[in-house]
């Protein structure tokens, strides 16, 4: 079964930067649409942004929108997420999740998640 793991995650000050990465064990994950999601405590798991496997773009979040990007890396076999001009309400577990097509997709597999915590 596709196995998805998250890095990139830290502690970071508001105004800075991280980018965190999705990778795929034992498949090729440009066959699948990756989608960013995270949830901050107490709050419901949000959908971010969503990479198709012919690299569309689709943008989910208006909170997010303008300051975060996705990217894929087919020769590394991965997936990123550019977070820039992180704010504190940016603070939450980050996920990656893999499903057929954004938007109307399936995501039936996920990562363990990265914690990413924006603070002074």
């Amino acid at each position: 079964q596709l196995q998805l793991v998250e890095s990139g995650g830290g502690l970071v000050q508001p105004g800075g930067s991280l980018r965190l990465s999705c990778a795929a064990s034992g498949v090729t994950l440009g066959y699948y649409a990756i989608g960013w999601f995270r949830q901050a405590p107490g709050k419901e798991r949000e959908e971010l942004i969503c990479i198709s496997n012919r690299d569309d773009i689709s943008n989910y979040a208006d909170s997010v929108k303008g300051r975060f990007t996705i990217s894929r890396d087919s020769a590394k076999n991965r997936v990123y997420l550019q977070m820039n001009s992180l704010k504190p309400e940016d603070t939450a577990v980050y996920y990656c999740a893999a499903a057929g097509v954004c938007g109307a997709g399936i995501f039936g597999s996920w990562g363990q998640g990265t914690q990413v915590t924006v603070s002074s």
